[in-house]
């Protein structure tokens, strides 16, 4: 098992100085949002992306790979009815995984809610059907790559497109594509009817990341959800890969965040089951 952090909470701070803090308390990846380095990854010279990768490779911590892709990308709609929507869209994630392929990351997280609701014009099925012709191209492009596409399936009150993890794989399984694969939250988790641990179980084909948080937006161990069944799934399955903390309340600061998050992670997975 390996423990990543999402450097956005890291609010200020120098890209080199959030990594340094990261490793120093133990964490052994640092997961990037593209936009607190540029508003588009385009934007971002092949010099900038090597700086990143050399950083990392310095301070001695992985880059797990990126997510937040979409956030301040204008103009990015996965089920939009309007094609040069869709495909505007479709080539900026490939433009996603050449640049989480420069870097040396290996996983984009596809959460994207805002962009991914189905539209009142649109039904369901033909969201369904847009979405998929968007990830086409960049699925393939990350097979070349060796990257991992993850789909994240987000709560109702997020989105109104793939709220359940069975969802989210009925909707891989059109692909099946060993680059497409499937990332669960737990905050997102918290919405659904079947218990945490069994979506993780009934899962365990698909996952390939994981993001660790509590259903109050704060980091584990900041709330009521119980990781210690959590942890135990994952164990069970023999998930290896990593364990990433994202919150979207950022009150404790970033210290207090990754600290006590880190801490708290280790208790629970080190425990006896």
């Amino acid at each position: 098992m390996k423990f990543g952090i999402c450097n956005e909470i890291f609010q200020g701070w120098k890209l080199e100085d959030a990594m340094a803090f990261a490793k120093k308390i133990g964490y052994d990846g640092i997961e990037l949002a593209p936009f607190t380095i540029a508003k588009y990854v385009t934007d971002i010279s092949s010099d900038e992306r090597m700086r990143i990768r050399n950083s990392a490779q310095r301070i001695g911590i992985e880059i797990v790979g990126i997510h937040w892709i979409l956030v301040q990308a204008e103009g990015m709609h996965l089920t939009h009815p309007d094609k040069n929507v869709r495909e505007k869209t479709s080539d900026y994630f490939c433009d996603l995984v050449e640049f989480c392929a420069d870097i040396s990351g290996r996983v984009i997280v596809v959460g994207s809610p805002k962009q991914r609701n189905v539209m009142e014009a649109v039904s369901y099925q033909q969201a369904w059907e847009y979405a998929t012709e968007v990830f086409r191209k960049p699925v393939e492009l990350a097979f070349e790559r060796g990257i991992v596409i993850c789909l994240e399936p987000l709560s109702p009150a997020e989105t109104n497109f793939i709220n359940k993890a069975e969802e989210a794989i009925q909707f891989l399984n059109q692909f099946n594509n060993p680059t497409f694969k499937l990332i669960l939250d737990v905050k997102a988790m918290c919405s659904e009817q079947k218990p945490i641990p069994q979506i993780i179980k009934d899962s365990a084909e698909y996952l390939a990341h994981f993001h660790a948080n509590d259903k109050n937006l704060k980091g584990p161990g900041f709330g009521d959800v119980d990781f210690y069944p959590i942890a135990a799934a994952l164990k069970e399955i023999g998930y290896d890969k990593y364990v990433s903390v994202e919150v979207f309340k950022f009150d404790e600061g970033a210290e207090e965040i990754a600290t006590k998050s880190i801490q708290y992670l280790r208790k629970v997975f080190n425990a006896k089951q």
